[in-house]
């Protein structure tokens, strides 16, 4: 009977989640709906293009910024919030190596502009002083995302949320401007500034959280807390820097194999994949991982996996559905009748986005149980299985061809992942079993 309450109270707080993040939701929405029209209008397929490369580059450099640690500092902030003296020491250990990986990643990135410049735009624009501004704008995204590690830890929800929204509008208002006054160039500056707007905002308004900021000290600098971090930062670098080249590389094939306009075409798709996505991701970032990271048996695993799905997944489902139907209109409306080939890339597209968030669910207890190996090995395979489908399909079916392969790398991964964890999530459970394999 106490399980049962306690799951009931898990998927109410769920459902109140997800309803607060919908409104977030919707405002990045509508945000991205008005930089991808001004996009069209002012800057077209070809530019979208480029900036595609630009944005993939940017996720390299910002997880490396952070050593892709964030996930592990909402993990053990969710497990240690009530024990003040091992909390100090994540925070602290956390806060140096990612200071120390920002003055580097910025420094090279200074540095190597120029051969940056040729990797994200090859021979044809040469934005090498964009590039260097990528340094400058690197140390308040980290700061940023090592406050809403801490704030997500204590499970502070609404104050990540409203200031996402905030954040989101104005920078909304810089996009309109920099795209309307200088082009691709402002796109590709706004897409930076947005990081600074929202390191501002969080330091104006994120005054919960300065109480666990003064727990860090050089002293506390801890090589057990290290290691634990060290775990997350193996997971979320493979992905997180191998996925976004892996991009830049298809990417890069199909404007030298097609041309500019369809991979213009493909980044567009990807946009519009990109909103309806957030629904779910987010949800995801901001559900999931604090909760595997608290639980400790097979069987709340799996109950929180299928009350996802049941709770979440058909409502998401539905939507894909609807926006399968509506794609004429909904290209227009984001972008104009010379993105029309986009309407192509939808079905293979939205089925491959509906099993990429079945996979991200579960993917999600790697992180929470540190799970290095699997998690390594499981993400090269589908890493591996995007390139060489996305270069054969492409070769085969032309640009439609980019999207088949991202159903069919995400089948895989999914089947993969139900292989792994078949036991705890189908198999027959002693009670109180802590095996999640």
């Amino acid at each position: 009977m106490i399980d049962k309450i306690k799951l009931f109270l898990d998927k109410n707080q769920l459902v109140k989640i997800a309803s607060l993040n919908s409104f977030s939701v919707l405002v990045r929405v509508v945000s991205g709906f008005i930089t991808s029209k001004l996009i069209a209008i002012f800057i077209g397929p070809e530019g979208l293009a480029f900036i595609g490369n630009f944005r993939d580059f940017i996720k390299s450099g910002q997880a490396f910024t952070t050593l892709g640690i964030n996930n592990g500092i909402v993990k053990y902030v969710a497990e240690l919030k009530n024990n003040i003296h091992e909390l100090s020491k994540i925070i602290s250990t956390s806060f140096y190596l990612i200071l120390c990986s920002v003055i580097l990643i910025s420094l090279g990135i200074y540095l190597s502009s120029e051969s940056i410049n040729h990797f994200i735009f090859t021979d044809q624009k040469n934005y090498a002083n964009i590039i260097r501004l990528i340094a400058v704008s690197l140390p308040f995204y980290a700061f940023k995302t090592f406050v809403f590690s801490i704030l997500n830890g204590i499970s502070k929800f609404k104050k990540i949320l409203a200031i996402n929204i905030v954040g989101q509008i104005l920078g909304t208002i810089t996009n309109v401007f920099l795209i309307w006054k200088f082009k691709l160039e402002g796109a590709l500056i706004s897409i930076l500034l947005i990081e600074i707007i929202l390191f501002i905002i969080l330091w104006l308004s994120a005054s919960g959280v300065f109480q666990y900021l003064k727990l860090i000290s050089f002293r506390k600098i801890n090589l057990h807390s290290f290691k634990n971090l060290g775990a997350f930062s193996i997971m979320a670098l493979f992905s997180a820097t191998l996925l976004p080249l892996v991009m830049v590389y298809i990417r890069n094939y199909i404007i030298l194999e097609i041309g500019e306009a369809q991979a213009g075409f493909w980044v567009a798709m990807q946009r519009i994949s990109n909103y309806y996505l957030m629904f779910a991701t987010t949800l995801i970032a901001l559900y999931i991982l604090p909760k595997f990271s608290e639980i400790k048996t097979s069987q709340a695993f799996r109950n929180e996996v299928f009350s996802f799905y049941k709770t979440i997944i058909p409502v998401f489902g539905f939507g894909l559905v609807l926006i399968y139907f509506f794609r004429n209109f909904i290209v227009n409306l984001i972008f104009s009748a010379e993105f029309e080939p986009v309407t192509e890339l939808f079905l293979w597209q939205i089925l491959g986005d509906f099993i990429k968030v079945l996979t991200l669910v579960i993917s999600y207890q790697f992180l929470a149980k540190k799970m290095v190996w699997h998690y390594v090995i499981i993400e090269s395979i589908a890493i591996f299985i995007t390139y060489l489908s996305s270069i054969y399909f492409i070769d085969c079916y032309g640009l439609v061809g980019v999207v088949k392969a991202h159903f069919v790398s995400y089948l895989v991964h999914f089947m993969i992942l139900l292989f792994v964890f078949r036991k705890a999530l189908f198999g027959i459970l002693p009670n109180n079993t802590s095996n999640h394999d």
